[in-house]
């Protein structure tokens, strides 16, 4: 049996379809599960906050989340209470913050992969230390 190392995208290894918005996805779904852990909610409370039903979520955190929109994903961010933001950044320009919905009480990642109270300042603070 031969093993090969996998790159960044697991995804993208072994050829799906829509690679980078199925890892981006799986970020989100993620952080999803971490702040639902964090505040110890039931699946079905999470739901209910959610928008979602309780098998949807179910799925999702299970990592069945091709029916979901990643735009639905970060409306479930939102209501579980982060805040979400978007960078665009195109070759050498200085990159933009997209706020996706307006930030409430920020909610660390548990596991520390993602302080989202933090992350409009981290960004500023790349952006001078690249100039």
């Amino acid at each position: 049996m031969k093993i090969q190392k996998a790159q960044s995208n697991i995804y993208a290894d072994i050829g799906a379809k829509d690679a980078e918005g199925m890892l981006i996805k799986a970020k989100l779904a993620l952080e999803i599960g971490e702040i639902i852990r964090h505040k110890k909610l039931s699946q079905m409370r999470a739901a209910a906050l959610m928008g979602i039903s309780q098998p949807k979520l179910s799925e999702l955190l299970r990592g069945r989340f091709r029916a979901i929109s990643e735009a639905k994903m970060m409306a479930c961010l939102t209501r579980l209470g982060a805040s979400v933001s978007i960078v665009v950044k195109y070759g050498n320009d200085k990159a933009s913050i997209v706020e996706y919905e307006r930030p409430r009480p920020a909610i660390s990642s548990v596991r520390g992969r993602i302080n989202v109270e933090d992350h409009s300042r981290q960004l500023r603070e790349m952006e001078l230390h690249e100039r």
